[in-house]
């Protein structure tokens, strides 16, 4: 593992111009770690997006295998980390070992999911409509579309996911495949773990050939808004908290040219267990979603922080095994010390509302997370409280009891935005109430039957977004090969020699893509 020095990446090279220094900690028990990283200053930031923006012509250009072999080259690089590596994340981050080893995969296998779309070609979106000079009352141009990276993308590191969704996640690699340079601003919470796998980037890009400034990184405190505001930052890609996402998009939407922020946010995902459900596996179900609530110490954004059921015999029997399941749970670390506060502040407010009784978990004291279980009053949700709509960032969830299927559906109407909702039911559940899926569809990217929203699987098919708050666009996804479609434009045109137009649109079809040619798909030449 090379050394750490805690200076800037810009237009491939380190730069550490300013006074400021940071110190990154152990999550475990709150020591500085033996790094120093120098915060980025104003001229390096725009130095950062200049690098960036001076490498897009050059990048974007490059035909689609030049640049899947730099995400390939990237993956061969991030799965040659060892055990030093892992062992560093861990201690940043207060993960276990097997979950680093799992999301250390996880981000090269991401690398490898965009290097396959860029081979694809489907990406690209071209559409041929060919001319039609005897078309009466008025001929029609040839016409021909497809798509180019916007530019320039600012992608913030995420807090609890030190490697999926940071500096080589899936923002990073979802614009990096569009031909879109990325200037990265470090998580302060694994600033260390950025690092290596900056370097990692970096000696990819040389090995590949890719031009200097491809991948940028900074660290530092302030230092989002002045990229954000940089007029050649041309999106946004950002993992956090509502607070933080929505500045971004104020921030991005104020600028003389507004940019889009693809930012996500705030989630609850309520999960729904139906009666057919709890009478057959009332038990099992109590275990297993006490499980996914406190799986990695409830620090995913999927985590379920809602549990809606409706009033019956079964439904308090379950309340009882869910609660019992849960206050025998241990407490954890959870990432850092920002995150710990954040999750005690969220807990007292839960107990301290008079519609919400506290039904199981230990006092918050110490350096842990207890896991917690409330319940509230179903009028609170169906009115718009305020707090039952705000994610709790931990191992926490919050029952709420419906009288029936009306109440059930005023409660669904009263749910804001969701990435996730998970119906829990039996065959006789799903066909009593049919009308609920109609009515999650509108509230949510991703709806799961007999799972658990913990666990997010990298493919084509998966969405991970939804409406807001959760996300700021619910049109896209930041997990899966849709992920590009965020950080590209269409661009169409009209009567261009076949020699300047791009490969993708050419009558030969060099790249030998899948393209609509008048209405139709084909991978023929014209």
């Amino acid at each position: 593992m090379p050394d750490i020095i805690g200076h800037n990446y810009i237009g491939g090279a380190r730069s550490a111009a300013g006074n400021t220094t940071l110190l990154s900690h152990a999550a475990s028990g709150g020591e500085a770690l033996p790094y120093a990283f120098h915060q980025a200053t104003a001229a390096e930031v725009d130095a950062a997006a200049q690098a960036a923006a001076q490498a897009y012509p050059s990048y974007r250009s490059l035909p689609p295998e030049r640049r899947a072999q730099f995400l390939d080259a990237i993956a061969a690089q991030l799965d040659a980390l060892g055990d030093d590596f892992i062992q560093l994340v861990t201690r940043e981050t207060a993960l276990p070992n097997a979950r680093i080893l799992g999301e250390h995969g996880r981000t090269s296998g991401q690398m490898r999911l965009f290097a396959q779309v860029l081979r694809r070609g489907d990406f690209l979106g071209a559409r041929i409509d060919r001319a039609l000079p005897n078309r009466q009352p008025l001929p029609r141009a040839d016409l021909r579309q497809y798509r180019i990276g916007v530019g320039p993308v600012a992608v913030f590191g995420a807090s609890n996911f030190p490697l999926a969704f940071s500096t080589a996640g899936g923002d990073t690699a979802a614009a990096l495949a569009a031909g879109c340079p990325v200037v990265f601003k470090a998580h302060s919470g694994h600033m260390a773990t950025a690092e290596i796998v900056a370097d990692a980037i970096i000696r990819a890009a040389e090995q590949t050939g890719m031009p200097q400034g491809v991948f940028n990184m900074i660290y530092g405190a302030g230092v989002g808004e002045a990229l954000v505001k940089h007029p050649l930052i041309q999106a946004v890609g950002f993992t956090g908290s509502l607070k933080g996402g929505r500045a971004l998009c104020d921030m991005a939407a104020a600028r003389p040219q507004p940019i889009p922020v693809f930012a996500e946010m705030s989630s609850i995902n309520p999960v729904l267990v139906l009666p057919q459900a709890l009478a057959s596996r009332g038990e099992q179900i109590a275990r297993e979603l006490a499980a996914s609530v406190v799986m990695g110490c409830g620090q995913f954004c999927t985590n379920p922080g809602l549990v809606i059921g409706l009033r019956s015999p079964a439904f308090t029997a379950f309340t009882e095994q869910l609660a019992a399941q849960l206050a025998e749970q241990p407490a954890q670390t959870m990432l850092n010390a920002g995150t710990l506060a954040s999750y005690s502040k969220g807990v007292q407010a839960l107990q301290a509302h008079p519609g919400i009784s506290h039904l199981a978990g230990q006092a918050q004291t110490g350096s842990q997370a207890q896991p917690q279980l409330f319940k509230a009053d179903v009028r609170l949700l169906i009115e718009g409280e305020p707090l039952l709509q705000e994610e709790v960032f931990g191992p926490a969830t919050v029952l709420v009891e419906v009288a029936d299927a009306q109440q059930l559906h005023a409660a669904l109407h009263g749910l804001h935005g969701q990435l996730t909702a998970t119906l829990i039911a039996e065959a006789a559940d799903l066909h009593a109430h049919g009308d609920l899926l109609p009515l999650l569809e509108q509230k949510v990217g991703r709806v799961l039957f007999n799972g658990y929203p913990t666990g997010v699987e990298v493919c084509d098919a998966m969405v991970h977004g939804g409406p807001y708050p959760a996300t700021s666009d619910a049109r896209g996804t930041s997990v899966g090969s849709l992920a590009i479609e965020r950080f590209l434009r269409p661009v169409c045109y009209q009567n261009c020699p076949d020699a300047l137009l791009p490969q993708a649109l050419q009558n030969a079809n060099p790249l030998g893509i899948a393209r609509l040619v008048d209405g139709q798909q084909s991978r023929d030449a014209l």
